[in-house]
């Protein structure tokens, strides 16, 4: 069996994880996953860098002993990462003793090659980075990441003959041009290597937090070459010869944009020193911004990932950070784009489609669907997806790999728009047709969902067993599971709304915050089992400050919104605004006048195969009650239900403005109700 080796940076423990830190390990550990599910024998570590300064001094600073300090650290470390969903194998610590020996092993082959000497090392240190700066990578005089004035110090260090290793570097590279990814990383790094190199220090003097350097017991070893060496005590470098023969080299390191140089430059140059193969390739993925600014504790622009998470759920999350982010490029987050790729992507679309084809499964077939061995377009387009999924998830294009299967779970709601299973199921004469269809929908879902396992584990899971399909998410295989199942019949359950859509709240700090409300017991409109509604906002919001419990809900505050930016002067509008707006083809049912109003008409509208809801639209004035009725329309879905001549309308015709006259949207051919408008 092929096995693959993947590892993280290992984090400070001087604070607990922000959202960027997360973003790195939950992106990992859906590569870890496609591997296994790919059938991949795979080795997922994670970790924590223990010796840092700043360790230290927060250990001091609480009156705590360090390793005391540490193995508390650890806890809240593994609490978070638990909650994440992680599927790492192992957990390194630097304080522990295997890591110890693996650096005494690494620093002996090292001085034993002659790449280490001894000198006066006089300049910039960044406390918050824990790394030597040159005057040429600070800005303003400031460390660009910290933004802080680095400190000037001046001791005796011992150091090692990077500068010796830059042609075998570049060597290394134009072999392996795969080697360090993605090619805007690669780039970089290559303009520094041909611009030559610098001999580094790898210890400090006058400290006692780290490991002793085995050449020099008075001195410790410097923090990022201690830190650098876990990926190989990890796997049993210095204790376990066997350990490290199965594993090393790493297959992929992933690590962020800022560390980059450490990972591709100086632990490769400290490999070759010591005789030990490089790593096989590193990936420097892009940062998490919050309002256009990297995530820092130091800067006051991080998010805890479990207050992330819990707004909607940890796969909810996961989903939108490999999503939404293209993966090497860094990317925004922001709670109200959170809640609008959570309506869309969860709760209107993989949400609403497992609902709609376990309803209809239960209602027409009492939950037993027959395979018909007919040929389908999904069929083929499943297959399509799973080669385009492959591919992407294999090169790390995790967002694209995400897109594929979104586009198959788009075909199958259309698919199913399309055939109607509800009007088939109104004829026993379609009894064929109808399986058919209820099957190839629930095959498409099925394959769609384990291509997300990945992504979603825990959701996943759930949908499958409402397919019918029980076994262990960790034991699927693409080989089989990512192959169309057209035998044997199974039975499908129904079950609440995995994903209630969210409806919006006010919050004073002016970042919108949500509550999620289950779609079956949103109120006055009437909720298909085959179509989606649009679920009313309750009567009354909790009071600012206080915690509203919805059923199947996570808990979340609520208060007063931040005012809207308006458009800018021009009016212009950027895509993303456009797409929070859901159109959808509706049916006119009925049309009555409305008592003192000359404008208002009050539609019954259907918006789905049985279901309908109430618009009010003023265009009284064009249209006689009568004239209306049976015409197709176009509606806006997702307004927010608004109170008007002590009736509430739930939604938006509509219609063109012709020399104050309204003239109704109308489409050649109609398309069913509930459609969407794109």
């Amino acid at each position: 069996m092929p096995r693959f080796y993947l590892t993280t940076a290992i984090d400070y423990v001087n604070s607990r994880p922000h959202l960027g830190t997360a973003y790195e390990k939950i992106t990992a550990d859906v590569i870890a996953r496609f591997k296994r599910l790919s059938g991949v024998q795979t080795h997922f570590v994670m970790g924590n860098d223990e010796h840092s300064q700043n360790v230290f001094r927060r250990a001091r600073d609480l009156g705590q002993d360090p390793l005391a300090y540490c193995d508390r650290m650890e806890q809240e470390f593994r609490e978070v990462w638990g909650a994440l969903d992680l599927s790492f194998d192992d957990f390194i610590r630097t304080t522990q003793p295997r890591h110890k020996a693996a650096v005494e092993t690494i620093v002996n082959r090292i001085a034993a090659a002659g790449d280490l000497y001894q000198a006066d090392y006089e300049g910039w240190y960044c406390v918050g980075c824990e790394a030597f700066k040159q005057e040429k990578d600070l800005v303003d005089g400031l460390c660009p990441i910290h933004r802080t004035k680095p400190d000037w110090i001046k001791e005796r260090n011992h150091f090692f003959k990077l500068s010796a290793y830059r042609d075998r570097l570049l060597a290394h590279f134009a072999e392996h041009p795969e080697f360090l990814q993605p090619d805007v990383r690669r780039n970089e790094i290559l303009r520094l290597l041909e611009a030559g190199l610098d001999d580094i220090s790898i210890s400090r003097a006058g400290q006692s937090w780290g490991i002793p350097l085995p050449t020099d017991p008075s001195s410790v070893v410097y923090v990022w070459f201690d830190a650098l060496i876990n990926y190989a005590s990890a796997v049993g470098l210095g204790t376990d010869p066997a350990l490290l023969d199965t594993w090393w080299p790493a297959d992929l390191h992933v690590i962020g944009k800022d560390i980059t140089r450490f990972h591709s430059v100086i632990w490769p140059a400290m490999l070759m020193s010591a005789g030990l193969p490089v790593p096989r390739q590193v990936f420097g993925h892009g940062w998490v911004h919050l309002r256009g600014e990297k995530m820092s504790k130091s800067l006051g622009t991080a998010i805890d990932p479990l207050e992330a998470a819990q707004r909607f759920g940890t796969d909810a999350l996961r989903l939108f950070l490999t999503k939404e982010i293209p993966y090497g490029a860094d990317g925004d987050f922001s709670y109200e784009r959170f809640e609008e790729r959570y309506n869309t992507d969860l709760a209107n679309n993989l949400g609403n489609l497992v609902n709609r084809v376990a309803a209809m499964a239960v209602r027409y077939r009492r939950g037993r669907l027959t395979p018909t061995g007919s040929p389908s377009r999904l069929q083929d387009l499943a297959a399509t997806t799973v080669r385009e999924y492959g591919d992407a998830m294999e090169s790390y294009a995790l967002h694209q790999g995400v897109a594929s299967v979104y586009r198959l779970l788009d075909a199958t709601n259309e698919y199913l728009a399309e055939r109607a299973p509800w009007t088939l199921a109104k004829d026993p004469a379609n009894d064929a047709a109808l399986d058919e269809v209820l099957f190839t929908a629930a095959e498409s879902l099925r394959l769609a969902t384990v291509l997300l396992g990945p992504v979603m584990p825990a959701s996943t899971q759930a949908i499958l067993a409402r397919l019918g399909d029980h076994a262990s998410i960790a034991a699927r295989r693409l080989a089989t599971d990512g192959a169309w199942h057209n035998g044997d019949a199974r039975t499908v359950t129904s079950g609440e709304a995995l994903w209630p859509r969210a409806e919006p709240r006010p919050e004073p700090s002016g970042t919108p915050v949500v509550i999620a409300i289950p779609q079956e017991k949103a109120g006055a409109s009437s909720v298909s089992e085959d179509q989606p509604s649009v679920a009313p906002v309750p009567a009354a919001a909790p009071p600012a400050g206080s915690t509203a419990h919805v059923p199947g809900a996570t808990p979340v505050q609520v208060s007063v919104p931040a005012p809207v930016a308006p458009a800018g002067e021009d009016g212009i509008i950027t895509i993303d605004d456009f797409m929070k707006v859901e159109l959808r083809v509706g049916k006119v049912l009925a049309a009555e006048a409305i008592p003192k109003s000359k404008k208002l008409l009050k539609l019954t509208v259907q918006d789905g195969p049985e279901s309908e809801r109430t618009i009010l639209a003023g265009i009284a004035e064009s249209y006689a009650p009568d004239a209306i009725v049976g015409r197709t329309i176009a509606f806006v879905a997702n307004l927010a239900p608004r109170p008007m001549m002590g009736l509430v309308s739930h939604g938006m015709v509509l219609a063109a403005d012709t020399d104050g006259k309204a003239q109704l949207i109308s489409f050649e051919t109609p398309p069913a109700p509930g459609t969407r408008v794109r």
